[in-house]
C-alpha cells in the first residue's frame, strides 16, 4: 500500500509540474511573440508541444544530469595513481594540445 502512495504523489508532482511548464511557456509565447514577430496566441496542449519539441532538439531523449562528467570519476581514478612525474608530463603534453609551450618556461623556445 506504501508503494502506491508514492507512485501517486510521483504522478501528482509529475502532472503539477507539466502543467506549471505549459501555463508557463504559453503565457511567455502569448505575451512576447505576437509584439516580437507578429506570432498568434497559442493554448496550453500547443505549449507543453512546443516544450517537447524544444527538448527534443537541444537536450535529445537522455535524462537530465545522468551523463555530465562521465569521464570525471575514471579520470580521477587514474590522475591518483600516477606519480608526480606522470602527471607533469600530462600536464605538459595538454599545454601542448591546447596551443601553449610549457616548454617556454625553462628556457626553450615557444
Amino acid at each position: 500500500m506504501r508503494k502506491v502512495w508514492k507512485v501517486l504523489r510521483v504522478v501528482i508532482v509529475a502532472a503539477l509540474a507539466v502543467g506549471a511548464i505549459g501555463f508557463v511557456i504559453m503565457s511567455l509565447w502569448n505575451w512576447l511573440a505576437p509584439a516580437a514577430f507578429g506570432g498568434h496566441l497559442i493554448g496550453f496542449w500547443q505549449a507543453i508541444g512546443l516544450f517537447a519539441l524544444a527538448r527534443l532538439l537541444v537536450g535529445g531523449l537522455r535524462g537530465h544530469g545522468h551523463h555530465h562528467g562521465h569521464w570525471r570519476h575514471p579520470m580521477a581514478h587514474r590522475w591518483g595513481r600516477m606519480s608526480d612525474e606522470e602527471r607533469e608530463r600530462f600536464r605538459h603534453g595538454c599545454g601542448r594540445r591546447r596551443g601553449k609551450a610549457r616548454g617556454s618556461e625553462e628556457g626553450q623556445p615557444a
